[in-house]
């Protein structure tokens, strides 16, 4: 039962990580620092756990998907995140890719 549950669990997580870049790519037209992602994200049902955000977002940024800046007027210094002209692009490429797979995979699903 142990060896069943490990197996599923590490399936789970494989699956997930291939959704992460497309879930925050879609929250990020407008402008958001790290801890509103992670709420934002929650409250739309996909968890994300910020040692795993963080890191996602450092990479995107390095791959120009993202661009960021450092807000300092307020409390605390926040560094924001927003798409930019290649993130937007690639974005709507992930989400056509992300719409046509879907519907095959619901297809596949519907003939079990």
């Amino acid at each position: 039962m142990g060896e069943e549950r490990d197996l599923l669990e590490g399936l789970l997580l494989e699956l997930r990580r291939g959704t992460l870049v497309l879930s925050v790519l879609s929250q990020m037209k407008e402008p958001k620092y790290g801890y509103a992602l992670v709420q934002g994200l929650e409250e739309q049902g996909v968890s994300i756990d910020p040692n795993t955000l963080y890191p996602l977002l450092r990479r995107l940024e390095k791959q120009g998907l993202l661009q960021s800046e450092w807000e300092t007027s307020g409390s605390k210094p926040r560094k924001y995140y927003r798409r930019t002209e290649l993130g937007n692009h690639i974005y709507k490429e992930l989400r056509d890719q992300w719409e046509h797979l879907a519907a095959g995979m619901k297809r596949l699903l519907e003939v079990e």
